[in-house]
Formats: C-alpha cells, sequence, structure tokens
C-alpha cells in the first residue's frame, strides 16, 4: 500500500492549511488512517486518527480544537484541515494506514507515506 501527503507548505503563525492523503493504486475505506508529525530533533508524535468510516476520531491535546480529520472515501482521499497553526505545528507530517482504531498509535501502523512538510512562521 503506497500513501501519498500533500498540501504542506509555509504559512505564517495563525494560518490555515489542508493536508491530503490518499493511495494512487488501493482503496483505503478499510484502513484506520493516523496523521502523525515528527519535528526535527524531536520524536514521532501522533496527531489524529480517524475509522474506515470516519464514525470515530481521535487528536492529540496539543491539537484538539484546531485540527480536524475526515475523509471521503468516495475520493480516496483522508484529510487534515488545521487551523491556528503555530510555530510548534513546523514538522514533518505523515499519514499512516492500519487495522484497528485502538493501535492507531507510532508502532501500530502498517504502512506510512513519506510525508508533507509544514513550516509555520512567526
Amino acid at each position: 500500500l503506497q500513501l501519498v501527503e500533500s498540501g504542506g507548505g509555509l504559512v505564517q503563525s495563525g494560518g490555515s492549511l489542508r493536508l491530503s492523503c490518499t493511495a494512487p493504486d488501493s482503496a483505503l475505506d478499510t484502513y484506520v488512517i493516523g496523521w502523525f508529525r515528527q519535528a526535527p530533533g524531536k520524536e514521532r508524535e501522533g496527531v489524529s486518527c480517524i475509522s474506515g468510516r470516519g464514525s470515530s476520531k481521535k487528536y492529540s491535546d496539543s491539537v484538539k480544537g484546531r485540527f480536524t480529520t475526515s475523509r471521503d472515501n468516495a475520493k480516496n482521499t483522508i484529510y487534515l484541515q488545521m487551523e491556528s497553526l503555530k510555530s510548534e505545528d513546523t514538522a514533518v507530517y505523515y499519514c499512516a494506514a492500519g487495522g484497528m482504531f485502538k493501535n492507531c498509535d507510532a508502532s501500530g501502523m502498517d504502512y506510512w507515506g513519506k510525508g508533507t512538510l509544514v513550516t509555520v512562521s512567526s
């Protein structure tokens, strides 16, 4: 399963970005999709998870209320809408696919994209 992220870029503090995750050759509707990020010199951390049908979601405390994950299975795409961005949100953002919502963490995902860089300038 190949995952491809897009939508990263440079944005000012307080701005917004929407990231997308898709799979060119596979259907994603049976996968739990997680968004993770890794800032320079830091460990990869979980940002959000969404179940296959989109009925279950969870967020890290650091992004709760600012980020929203959603999916459009007809378009085979999962989104991460990021609002009120802060400099500490600067990181490479990865989407990952796994089989179980309860295992949606960095060690529990089976497939990973290569990441997209988000830079928030203050």
